[in-house]
């Protein structure tokens, strides 16, 4: 939270001096004004820059009623970890880290973390259930929450897609996905928005699909699913703001 180098006193910090710090600005930090450099070519901040700053809980405080829940799904353990079936756990890691914040609450059999996506208060989790029944833990935490189905939104693995896509949907039957079957049971609806990120299809028709999606990716398919993380976290705050038609034409390919 900072303020416009304009209104600033001047000062005789050595950082005059400095050729890359020309312009000053205030920083609000730990409840104290402190002035700090800002390198030239950063734009800076004004005063409604600052209230808006404030008003959106953009200094990683919560603020406002908790009004979305963010699952993304897979299995818990180490075994799992980079599997195509975690894809849904990795998304969520990825928007966790760029909402600051780490899931280290373990509540509604989940790991959790109430974050401010954007503008909005969301409870993140990481269903600690099993894939199957990953209805069992969100249901439980809307339920709590009292958060309707419609502001349930769910990252998971999608073996139809290439690894590097993402599919967005507003509502949608299971298509053969166990976790999203379990959900729609316990909801009792399919009307839940869902982010879905390519995996890779089997590459044999006989291959098992079990073995397929507890299989690990690839070097190269890691690097193409990074940028579809980091898309689908960049989705979520769209879709949280009530904005999908927006994130549904920007990611969905």
């Amino acid at each position: 939270m900072k303020y416009d180098g304009k209104d600033a006193p001047r000062s005789k910090s050595p950082w005059d001096k400095q050729d890359a710090y020309k312009t000053k600005m205030w920083s609000l930090c730990g409840g104290a004004l402190t002035l700090v450099p800002h390198a030239v070519g950063m734009k800076t901040m004004g005063i409604m820059d600052l209230f808006r700053q404030i008003e959106t809980g953009a200094d990683g405080r919560l603020r406002g009623k908790l009004s979305w829940i963010v699952a993304g799904l897979g299995n818990p353990g180490l075994e799992y970890e980079w599997t195509r079936h975690n894809a849904g756990f990795l998304a969520l890691e990825q928007l966790a880290q760029q909402c600051g914040v780490t899931l280290s609450q373990m509540r509604f059999q989940s790991d959790c973390a109430e974050a401010m996506v954007g503008a909005v208060r969301c409870l993140l989790m990481k269903p600690a259930t099993y894939m199957n029944r990953s209805g069992d833990a969100i249901a439980a935490a809307a339920q709590f929450y009292r958060i309707p189905s419609e502001r349930v939104l769910v990252i998971y693995d999608d073996i139809s897609l290439p690894p590097g896509r993402l599919r967005i949907r507003r509502k949608g039957s299971a298509g053969g996905h166990n976790g999203i079957k379990s959900i729609i049971d316990q909801l009792g609806t399919e009307q839940f928005p869902r982010i879905r990120v390519g995996v890779g299809a089997k590459p044999d028709p006989r291959y098992d699909l079990a073995d397929w999606v507890l299989s690990k990716f690839t070097e190269e398919e890691r690097t193409a699913l990074r940028s579809a993380l980091e898309a689908a976290a960049e989705a979520a705050k769209w879709i949280t703001a009530g904005e999908i038609d927006r994130a549904m034409n920007q990611f969905s390919h």
